[in-house]
């Protein structure tokens, strides 16, 4: 059941702040504003055009009380974010007045929204399909420029555009199979069987595509654990404070000063990462020292990719080695510093025990190498492709689900086209592809489904 009644909540964070706003939508957002709001040009809020802020002060119209000294704006459906009327309270950004207007406008006729409901009422209304209205929630998370940019292309309809365009070119496919199940022995110019399972193809390659972008999409979406690891003393902490630049962790000349795992963000080329400094990896009888020993072993399995330190001024030991062994089989970076130092292991020494993986050579003494590192950090975790074109990226797991499904059953009417299978067979699968397509838009949904996504919004919002 879709309620239409009008509601209200309190759609900035909370705490203190220059301003808060109060959101009113609905059919009774103008009329509370006129129970509630008086302005300074004494005019009734049902006179204020459109789209206009309007200085004046929110009153407990039962007593004359001044809850806030406020600028209303206005918007009149159709354009507003819902698309219905909608009021907007802009208070003092204090919890006690923003509650006060809140709580009047509930007495005057609207109730509390639920999370995600006006972002729910403008995709109900039509102002947004279901891919946009994720897109708020996208943008709003946004860790970096890049994932900004790539949710501001969704949610102007970047990624819609083109499910859309497959959808045409399904249901014209679909049109074409079950035209000569309709009519099977009309004379009509119908496209052959082996045009149909071509333009099946065609549509399913550009499936694979958008499919293969989820991968870049997660990076942004979920951000990258990076572990730096290495023998004590290497210059773990050191790249960690270099790549953060600052003084996120104690550097001494001292061997196993880090005994316990640091963190910090980093935004490297738009790809939200979480830096993981560890303790030097070594054999030790302190008891803290092999416990720390043992978390940076455990990352060697959990992190998405190994920075793995070396000193070019000493030979490779067998705890490189251990740490060499670990890089041949998972997505890392080598790195030899103190190249400011005379050099004794070489980018040779290390390519013997872990062949064609990227080695950068740096001295944390002067930066020397750190861009080349970034580039290479870059590179290996993008598979050396550029994260972000032309083409939409699919950033949401619902979205790459979907999408699969579609895939999948567009492969069984390709295998269908393939076998010469009665048409009607092939309807059935490209009905089933064309729904999958349909969810991602909003096309084809249930109530349960939209009920989940919008429950991942804020109240406000």
């Amino acid at each position: 059941m879709i309620e239409w009644d009008t509601i209200a909540a309190i759609a900035t964070p909370r705490g203190e702040g220059g301003v808060g706003i109060v959101r009113v939508s609905g059919s009774l957002a103008v009329p509370i504003a006129c129970q509630i709001f008086r302005s300074s040009r004494h005019v009734s809020a049902a006179e204020l055009p459109s789209h206009t802020l309007n200085y004046g002060h929110v009153i407990r119209s039962s007593s004359g009380e001044v809850i806030d000294e406020v600028m209303l704006g206005i918007m009149r459906a159709p354009k507003s974010y819902t698309a219905e009327d909608v009021v907007e309270f802009n208070c003092h950004g204090g919890i006690v007045p923003l509650r006060g207007v809140l709580e009047l406008t509930l007495k005057a006729g609207a109730r509390l929204a639920a999370p995600g409901e006006f972002t729910k009422r403008a995709f109900l209304n039509g102002r947004l399909d279901l891919a946009q209205a994720e897109a708020v929630v996208d943008l709003i998370r946004s860790k970096t420029d890049l994932s900004r940019q790539i949710a501001i292309d969704q949610l102007s309809g970047k990624l819609s555009q083109t499910i859309n365009a497959l959808n045409d070119r399904l249901a014209n496919l679909l049109a074409e199979v079950e035209a000569s199940i309709d009519f099977p022995e009309e004379e009509l110019d119908f496209m052959d069987l082996r045009a149909m399972r071509q333009t099946a193809q065609d549509i399913l390659d550009d499936l694979d595509r958008l499919i293969a972008s989820a991968s870049d999409g997660k990076l942004l979406r979920e951000g990258v654990n990076i572990a730096i690891l290495g023998r004590p003393n290497v210059g773990k902490s050191s790249l960690l404070n270099t790549l953060l630049q600052e003084d996120r962790a104690i550097v001494t000349e001292i061997p196993g000063t880090t005994r316990d795992t640091i963190e910090a963000p980093l935004n490297l080329g738009g790809i939200p990462l979480q830096l993981i400094d560890t303790a030097g990896i070594h054999q030790t009888t302190d008891i803290v020292e092999q416990q720390g020993v043992e978390r940076s072993k455990a990352y060697l399995d959990s992190a998405d990719l190994l920075l793995i330190m070396f000193d070019s001024s000493r030979s490779l030991t067998d705890e490189d080695r251990e740490l060499l062994h670990a890089a041949k089989i998972r997505k890392s970076v080598l790195i030899l510093n103190k190249i400011d130092l005379p050099i004794v292991t070489t980018p040779t020494d290390l390519h013997t025990d872990a062949p064609q993986k990227p080695v950068v050579q740096i001295s944390l003494l002067d930066s020397r190498g750190i861009e080349e590192l970034k580039s290479a950090v870059h590179q290996e975790l993008l598979d050396g492709d550029a994260i972000w074109g032309d083409s939409p990226i699919v950033t949401n797991v619902r979205h790459h689900d979907a999408l699969c499904r579609g895939r999948l059953a567009l492969g069984h009417a390709i295998e269908s086209f393939t076998q010469q299978m009665p048409p009607d067979l092939v309807a059935v699968d490209l009905h089933s592809s064309l729904d999958c397509l349909g969810e991602i838009v909003g096309k084809t949904t249930t109530e349960d489904i939209l009920g989940r996504i919008f429950s991942q919004f804020c109240v406000g919002k």
